[in-house]
């Protein structure tokens, strides 16, 4: 038997970027090219442009002041430039010593002092000049260019990158570069080979921006290949067998649950429901992700088909990412429930051992026909009687193996739960197509009667003690307040308020200040390492009513309904994301009052704001949509980080861009069928080829 090497400190690198195949080298593109085709006189360089110059040393010295560097002066013979080295070795010296003539590439400055070149790589002048452009690769610690380069060209050689499109299938995408005046669809590897050394001719723009003809072929076949995979994922759930879970004729709970609720249905909810309940009755497993902006009652559409469940003698469960939400929910189904007669479990990582039993029991004996808790759900021990029905609520702060668990909680027959996820994030129409592609969506695109309009203000930190003001007058009229911010403790890396000092802050500046009943203004803190029964007390007297301000971190982003809190101020608004500050505004304007969110922003030492921070508070400013909310956000963040955790933190395009290659994966949706009903074989091959074990990423 052979001795197996180690591997090298570079192999191991290469398997940090998931550099393992041949077809992962040749699809690990440049970050960005360098141009060493072409010599360039010191006289016709643009300030703050890289350029490469041949010249020869005129002047070397070290010096110490300010620090320790190498300055060394070059002259090609129409002007001098220093290069200068803060971090250098006694060889580049020796290179860099007077008479030389050497290449460098760098950035050049201008400056009082002449023109500089800071820390430029360079060689001895002589031998051809390149023909391509120069690659730069993504790369990690312990990978240098060198390495890289020369293994990214050994593995497009190697890797097979023969079509994988069946006959046929590019006709639209070759007339549609003969409308954009391009030239002629390039095949695989003739777009790979390119893209890895494009010719210096090419506009390093389209290349920059993905809009050149190899890259519209690399984005095409990415698109087909997650259409195709999310295709066959669909196919493949449609071979299963789940729990049929009919509607009780002449309504039993379901029937019950509706007359007793203390409002209406609204008509997007009716819809939603019967997509639902049609879903149930089917002995195909539902796959379903239910998206309703903040507020719009997605939690009475989940307790409905829980009832559907029930009444045909299954369990359900529902699993929340935050003992907070999931307690607002228990709490929410246990009164519309428990006088129904339904028991209901509860079960989180922090309950007592004794109570943990007890709720464990009721589950495996399908006593609790509902169980409500966090992760705590998924655990070994626990064991359900038939669960037939698993909802997920804020289904994108679950991974991947956290969503299978409980799917796989169903011991009956070889059948898996019917699923039903719920975000409120909306999904953007594009991400709808290509991410959930295996998912049927069912939208809530209406708010139940009473939600009050939100006024959204951005307002500079420094007009602080003004909103201290607006707080007072909140609390003298009987309102209550919460107060975000986005630290625990103090940060050495941030220069961001915490929570706690916050509250010493906000205690001192309110001292004296009375509610409208007379009584003296008490001022709660919330946070994630508190204990468990200290943040029940705090959401508890919050809840109802003895607190007037709760001074929080983002652990009320989701799951607390208070009506009577009418003003949210976030702090360092500009720290959060998009979707987190339409969530932590969700909290106000459930009552009848007018409701504010103030976005306090700070510039630090800066003096503005960041292009990305100052888009994300002027949308919050303009609309309170959820909808167009998630849509700006896209545009912000793009998809790898909307979709969170679905994907296992991995963005699954790496190459088209969602918001411009639409009429791309419009095609690669209508194709992906025709492909894997006519080409199975090849089909096969094109998601293996782009994605590897990933595929399995987009079954949950």
């Amino acid at each position: 038997m052979p001795e197996v090497k180690p591997k090298t400190e570079s192999q191991k690198a290469l398997e940090k970027l998931g550099l393992r195949r041949d077809i992962d080298l040749a699809l690990h593109l440049p970050l960005r090219y360098e141009d060493e085709t072409r010599i360039v006189k010191l006289s016709d360089v643009r300030d703050s442009y890289p350029v490469q110059i041949e010249a020869t040393v005129t002047h070397q010295e070290v010096t110490y002041r300010p620090r320790r560097q190498l300055i060394v002066t070059v002259d090609d013979g129409t002007d001098t430039c220093t290069l200068r080295f803060f971090s250098f070795y006694g060889s580049q010296q020796k290179a860099l010593a007077v008479g030389n003539t050497v290449r460098v590439r760098g950035e050049v400055k201008g400056g009082f002092l002449g023109r500089t070149m800071l820390h430029p790589s360079f060689k001895a002048a002589g031998g051809d000049l390149p023909t391509a452009l120069t690659p730069v690769y993504p790369t990690v610690a312990g990978l240098p260019q060198a390495y890289l380069r020369k293994a990214v060209l050994s593995g497009l050689a190697r890797a097979d990158l023969s079509d994988t499109f069946a006959p046929g299938d590019l006709e639209w995408l070759q007339h549609r570069q003969h409308q954009n005046h391009q030239q002629p669809l390039w095949t695989l590897r003739d777009a790979l080979q390119f893209l890895h050394h494009p010719t210096p001719d090419v506009s390093i723009d389209t290349l920059m921006d993905h809009s050149h003809p190899a890259w519209q072929r690399l984005k095409a076949e990415e698109l087909l290949a997650q259409q195709l995979s999310q295709l066959q994922s669909r196919r493949e759930r449609a071979a299963l067998k789940a729990p049929q879970l009919q509607a009780v004729e002449g309504g039993t709970l379901h029937a019950r649950l509706l007359a007793a609720l203390p409002f209406g249905l609204t008509n997007a909810q009716q819809r939603v429901g019967e997509e639902i309940a049609k879903d149930m009755a089917r002995r195909i497993p539902m796959h379903r992700l239910l998206q309703g902006d903040v507020g719009a009652g997605k939690t009475v559409v989940a307790a409905l088909a829980a009832a559907i469940c029930m009444d045909a003698g299954w369990q359900c469960a529902l699993m929340a990412p935050t003992e907070i939400l999931a307690e607002q929910h228990f709490r929410k189904l246990l009164g519309w429930l428990e006088p129904l007669g339904i028991t209901t479990a509860w079960l989180t990582g922090t309950q007592k051992a004794k109570e943990r039993r007890a709720m464990l029991a009721l589950i495996e004996s399908g006593e609790a026909q509902l169980v409500v808790g966090t992760h705590a759900i998924i655990q070994d021990k626990v064991k359900f009687k038939n669960l037939a029905l698993a909802i997920i609520d804020e289904q994108h702060r679950f991974g991947v193996a956290q969503r299978l668990a409980l799917r796989n909680k169903l011991h009956h027959e070889d059948m898996e739960p019917h699923l039903l996820m719920m975000t409120a994030t909306p999904i953007p129409r594009t991400l709808a197509m290509s991410y959930y592609a295996d998912l049927d969506v069912s939208t809530l695109d209406e708010l139940p009667p009473g939600r009050t309009p939100i006024v959204t203000k951005v307002v500079n930190d420094a007009r602080r003690d003004e909103v201290i003001e607006r707080i007072r007058a909140q609390i003298s009229q009987g309102r209550q307040v919460y107060w975000v911010c986005p630290l625990i403790e103090e940060s050495e890396a941030l220069d961001l308020s915490n929570a706690t000092q916050t509250h010493a802050d906000l205690a001192e500046a309110l001292q004296g200040a009375t509610r409208a009943d007379g009584q003296p203004v008490l001022i709660g803190l919330l946070h994630s390492r508190m204990h468990v029964d200290d943040k029940k007390a705090v959401m508890g007297a919050f809840t109802a009513g003895l607190m007037s301000v709760l001074v929080s971190t983002t652990v009320i982003e989701v799951g607390v309904d208070v009506p009577n809190a009418s003003l949210m101020v976030i702090e360092h608004a500009e720290r959060f994301g998009l979707s987190q500050l339409h969530q932590l505004r969700g909290r106000v304007g459930r009552g009848a009052a007018a409701s504010a969110c103030v976005l306090l922003y700070s510039t630090g030492d800066a003096p503005r704001l960041g292009e990305a921070a100052r888009e994300r508070l002027k949308a919050m400013a303009e609309t309170n949509d959820g909808f167009e909310i998630a849509r700006r956000d896209l545009e912000i963040r793009g998809p790898g980080e909307f979709l969170g955790a679905r994907q296992s933190g991995e963005a699954m395009l790496r190459f088209a861009d969602l918001s411009v290659d639409v009429d791309l994966l419009e095609w690669a949706k209508a194709e992906a069928p025709m492909l894997l009903d006519t080409y199975p074989h090849l089909a096969a091959k094109h998601v293996a080829r782009w994605l590897g074990g990933k595929a399995e990423f987009l079954k949950a």
